[in-house]
């Protein structure tokens, strides 16, 4: 048999329901500044890749040039702040006083 009487899902969904409600401010913010950094470094990466090929692709184009080097800064400053992302989550949990 592969399931027992006490690994029903109902028995799991009240595990589930005790682990969120034993969620700390301190856990919570953790968990929410990995997905700020997450985000921000996948959409960085998304413009760096959007603005090479747009360099690579430009063939010269002052127009289309200028547009990839845009991409490329977006890109940075998306680095930068994924970079800075747990700082300022830091300063965030010494404000709130978690």
């Amino acid at each position: 048999m592969l399931f027992s009487a006490t690994h029903s899902p109902a028995a799991n969904a009240g595990d589930h329901a005790q682990l969120v409600a034993a969620a700390t401010l301190p856990q919570v913010i953790s968990n929410v500044r990995d997905w700020i950094v997450g985000i921000l470094a996948g959409v960085a990466t998304l413009f760096l890749t959007i603005g090479g090929l747009r360099y690579v692709m430009a063939g010269g184009d002052p127009g289309e040039v200028e547009k990839a080097k845009g991409a490329l800064k977006s890109a940075a400053v998306g680095y930068i702040l994924a970079v800075l992302a747990p700082a300022l989550v830091s300063v965030l949990q010494g404000i709130v006083g978690a």
